[in-house]
């Protein structure tokens, strides 16, 4: 490709009132509209003087401006141009909506919490983002897993150096996925950058599995909640089983582990599917290096007897291929790395290879995390901690409408990144005429994504759903 004309014989003028950028906002707002995101946050968000005024309004702008790509206060300023104001009404400039996100409080940022779990819900109606199912071996996966997102000066409340040694603050977040699904989030919390990953914890899974219950098509096997070994701990997991799911967490090599790792007999491990691994067709068996191997094992045997909870370790094992030889010489013995992890599946649920399957899925949720630090969340905007934080659960909101617009035009999208959706849905021009009282937009000739994007249009554009919460 090359251009048709030399530079001097091409110009430029900023000057066609009738253009708009991002086209797809059109479509995706609907669907906001028809989840109720606007009368959700009016009739929850209290946030006081004129700065709250009107929050369903400077919400959906929030959730708007992200959606396209914004991920600053001053990028909202891409909802005022050409012909945005012919399309949409009410979009507040970047200055009104910073001043409404400074004058949140930590009760107003649970405010907002709640109005994104109903959000979701109502997404969940409108798109099958979990969709219903009878097969048993469908199984609502919920995992758990904190992210740093790094800041840069001493001007950000709350920011501080955490386990990964960067300075920054920390993002807990909670998503619902299954095989088939790609995940959403369900709670988000944000917290100062020195915390521990398992603070807060047994609030955010008690609040994820509350939203999860509700979402459509919910499982009939019991969610699953996966986490890290930074989780494992009483509180999180008494909250998980509380909530009526099970877990499945990595566990820390102490002592009490190595011990009941030394009990597995040495005909119990299995062969599985791993790195460099074949599958022999005569005997159906996996020939791998990597094998697990379970053994029945009761999690904080020493603490009081009410925080005693029986279930199954399960560990895999691979070969320590640099056990530290010596002068160039072999080990006499084959050495092992170990990687356990704690759940209470029922083994008639869940084998043992494949718990240990499902328990490595558990990675998904480093895919949101990225996805998020590509979008909006690429930095916080703002010096004041409950803003930043209130900007988290924007994100968020932002992160699941895209999915649910993505899944409504089909497998193709359904399980595509955030930037990907805005390439091929979000982010198209168009030119903005009017006849008859009627708006009409003409998109590019041949735009690649024509019919996900028409797919979308007229999904939305159909008699909403009668929603019940």
């Amino acid at each position: 490709m090359q251009l048709c004309h030399t530079p001097r014989a091409t110009s430029a003028v900023f000057d066609d009132p009738n253009l708009v950028s991002s086209a797809g906002l059109v479509p995706v707002l609907a669907l906001a509209r028809s989840a109720g995101l606007h009368e959700l946050a009016q009739q929850h968000l209290s946030v006081p003087t004129d700065k709250g005024a009107n929050a369903g309004l400077k919400v959906t702008s929030l959730v708007a401006g992200m959606v396209a790509g914004a991920d600053s206060i001053d990028d909202m300023a891409l909802l005022r141009h050409g012909g945005m104001g012919r399309v949409f009404t009410h979009a507040y400039a970047p200055s009104t909506l910073g001043s409404f996100l400074r004058t949140f409080t930590f009760g107003h940022v649970r405010q907002l919490d709640a109005v994104a779990s109903r959000f979701l819900t109502r997404l969940a109606v409108q798109a099958p983002l979990v969709p219903a199912s009878d097969e048993l071996n469908r199984r609502v996966m919920v995992d758990i897993d904190d992210t740093i997102i790094e800041v840069h000066g001493y001007a950000k409340q709350g920011s501080g150096y955490g386990y990964s040694g960067v300075r920054g603050l920390n993002a807990l977040l909670a998503t619902v996925s299954t095989n088939d699904t790609a995940p959403v989030v369900v709670a988000q919390r944000l917290r100062k950058g020195s915390c521990g990953s398992p603070r807060g914890a047994k609030r955010l899974v008690a609040d994820a599995l509350r939203t999860t219950h509700q979402l459509t098509g919910a499982s009939r096997l019991r969610p699953l909640v996966r986490a890290d070994s930074a989780f494992y701990g009483h509180p999180s997991i008494a909250a998980a089983l509380k909530a009526g799911a099970d877990v499945s967490i990595t566990v820390r090599l102490d002592n009490r582990i190595k011990a009941a790792i030394t009990a597995i007999p040495d005909d119990a491990w299995t062969p599985i599917e791993y790195t460099d691994a074949l599958y022999d067709e005569a005997t159906r068996t996996w020939i791998s290096r990597a094998e697990v191997a379970e053994i029945p094992f009761t999690a904080f045997a020493a603490q009081k007897k009410t925080n005693h909870v029986p279930g199954r370790l399960v560990v895999r094992r691979i070969p320590d291929l640099n056990p530290g030889t010596k002068d160039g010489q072999d080990t006499l013995f084959d050495t092992w790395r170990f990687h356990a992890f704690f759940t209470t599946t029922a083994h008639d649920v869940a084998g043992t290879v494949a718990a240990d399957k499902t328990h490595r899925g558990h990675a998904i949720i480093e895919q949101v995390h990225a996805d998020l630090k590509h979008a909006a969340l690429a930095h916080l905007p703002s010096g004041k901690f409950t803003a930043n934080a209130a900007w988290l659960v924007l994100a968020v909101m932002a992160f699941n409408l895209t999915r649910a617009a993505a899944t409504l035009t089909g497998p193709g999208l359904a399980k595509a990144t955030t930037a990907t959706i805005r390439r091929k849905l979000i982010t198209v021009p168009a030119r903005v005429a009017s006849s008859a009282r009627r708006i009409t937009l003409h998109l590019p000739q041949s735009w690649p994504w024509q019919s996900a994007w028409t797919a979308l249009f007229d999904r939305v554009s159909d008699p909403p759903p009668v929603l019940t919460s």
